[in-house]
């Protein structure tokens, strides 16, 4: 009884949080980190989140490497 309590406390505290995410996308504030948290939270429950947050990952550090090309030159070195 408690696991399925605290199940629905982190699934519910996980879908308010991705909600508010969506939120900042308009509003001022940190829209993607808050979504990324979210889906992080939860990825524990739902596999779909799970693969959101991967392809949310490949994204970011697809443009880390575009904003930053020099940096993965200089490790490879």
């Amino acid at each position: 009884m408690v696991t399925r309590i605290k199940r629905l406390i982190k699934v519910v505290f996980g879908f308010t949080i991705l909600a508010a995410g969506v939120a900042m996308l308009v509003l001022p504030g940190p829209g993607w980190l808050v979504i990324a948290v979210a889906l992080a939270i939860l990825a524990g429950e739902y596999v779909w989140a799970r693969n959101l947050l991967n392809k949310l990952k490949e994204a970011g550090s697809l443009i880390n490497e575009k904003v930053n090309p020099m940096k993965r030159r200089s490790d490879a070195s």
